[in-house]
């Protein structure tokens, strides 16, 4: 404490030396955030995988135009991938070989790919015992990075970064990531809530939806309808394009040619922040706020209206004046995958007789964006983070698993891009940066 007391002041000194004026970010045009001045992003690669569309520039004038939002995988609508699985709860390994791949794949393609996918599903029974049951991890984020960089010991050729090889070990970790995130929460709940620890075996005949709902709940079943809106939701998250926080940074870590234990950890960590992959607990803990203030869900719209307003003026939540499940770095009108959430949501909240929490959600979403629209002239986006933490919720998936699966989801994307950027960029990544400081004469010592 008393040393600190000292950093302290250190820290508080050093002020005087470290400021960046803002105005100079425009005198050297350089772009916060690797964002342009219209709001739309620097662009820093080419990409096949995926594309993320929520404006129009028109290339004469420049003018950026609001569209409704659209996402491809591969050239092809996701809302489309959505429709086209009809009952099948093998719709998120599809949508992992069109991502690797290329190309949608035949019945039999994807029964071999899902076959390949089942041969990595057994994580090593030690792996378990020493590494998550032993030592179980107060962060479920910080446990999924910590288990994704021992799985390097367990591999014979862990640093070879030959494109076949990534390939093969990327699906590994897909196929290993549920239920590492399942132990690692069971572990915790044990160690933590002195709760029962139950641990179950992944079944080679589940998909990766199936088996997370089997993997997390004691009596080991579920819906068909769950496991069909799951399957859904891990499809959506699959990937968005090589531009998101997690997939840039896994990789410029690529780049330097590093293991690809090393470049998901460090897309795991990037996902684990609010601003990111963490979001959905942020809007989860919102709506309870507003639940709360509103009394119930039988609160009118006005009263509604009134939350959403309060939240904006910094008198609510987290009082930072946001309502969090709004607006989008990309997107302008529309985010699809929260258009298609909402929709598909209908069906299990029927089977769950969870109608009244919805329709209060999607009262809420039109008094926030009303408001939004009164008082900024434009109602921001509702983005996909408002309905997936709702759709968690609704198949009973706790809190601190948001965002592990949401990783569970992601990893193929960032695999798609490793292997994308290895095969036609290959350079490693060094932005340049201004220097803006003063050059500075050395003063010895004993005159300072």
């Amino acid at each position: 404490m008393f040393k600190g007391k000292y950093l302290a002041q250190f820290y508080g000194k050093s002020q005087n030396y470290t400021d960046i004026p803002n105005g100079l970010f425009k005198t050297y045009n350089v772009k916060k955030g690797l964002r342009n001045e219209d709001g739309t992003g620097v662009r820093v690669g080419l990409t096949r995988v995926s594309d993320v569309v929520g404006y129009d520039k028109d290339e004469e004038t420049g003018e950026v135009r609001a569209i409704p939002g659209k996402l491809y995988y591969r050239g092809y609508d996701v809302e489309e991938l959505v429709k086209g699985k009809y009952n099948s709860h093998f719709g998120y390994e599809e949508v992992c070989f069109l991502l690797l791949f290329g190309y949608l794949p035949k019945r039999s393609d994807l029964d071999i790919f899902c076959d390949l996918m089942r041969d990595f599903y057994q994580v090593p029974d030690e792996f378990v015992e020493m590494n998550l049951l032993r030592m179980p991890g107060k962060n479920l984020m910080n446990k999924l990075q910590d288990s994704v960089l021992t799985l390097y010991n367990y591999d014979d050729d862990p640093d070879n970064i030959d494109v076949f090889e990534t390939l093969l070990k990327g699906i590994n970790l897909m196929a290993k990531l549920p239920s590492i995130a399942c132990y690692a929460y069971q572990s915790k709940v044990h160690y933590y809530n002195r709760e029962s620890l139950v641990i179950h075996y992944a079944n080679p005949e589940y998909s990766i939806a199936e088996n997370f709902l089997s993997l997390l709940r004691k009596d080991q079943h579920f819906s068909d309808k769950e496991a069909r809106l799951l399957d859904t939701l891990l499809m959506l998250h699959a990937d968005h394009g090589g531009g998101n926080n997690s997939t840039f940074t896994n990789v410029v870590i690529a780049s330097t040619d590093t293991d690809i234990y090393s470049t998901v950890c460090g897309s795991i960590g990037s996902m684990k922040g609010p601003r990111h992959g963490g979001a959905n607990i942020k809007v989860a803990e919102m709506m309870d706020v507003v639940l709360k203030e509103a009394g119930g869900y039988d609160a009118s719209d006005e009263k509604l209206r009134e939350i959403a307003g309060n939240l904006m003026d910094g008198r609510l939540y987290d009082r930072k004046g946001l309502i969090y499940g709004f607006g989008h770095a990309v997107y302008t009108i529309s985010d699809p995958r929260a258009e298609m959430l909402r929709s598909y949501c209908k069906a299990v909240a029927q089977e769950k007789d969870l109608m009244a929490p919805l329709d209060f959600r999607m009262r809420f979403e039109n008094a926030a964006r009303e408001v939004m629209k009164e008082r900024k002239g434009v109602a921001l986006p509702t983005n996909v983070d408002y309905y997936s933490g709702f759709v968690y919720e609704m198949l009973g998936i706790p809190r601190d698993l948001y965002t592990p699966l949401f990783v569970c989801s992601r990893v193929v994307g960032w695999v798609a891009h490793n292997i994308e950027n290895k095969l036609y960029d290959g350079r490693i990544m060094r932005p340049a940066t201004k220097y803006v400081g003063e050059k500075m004469d050395y003063i010895n010592m004993e005159d300072r």
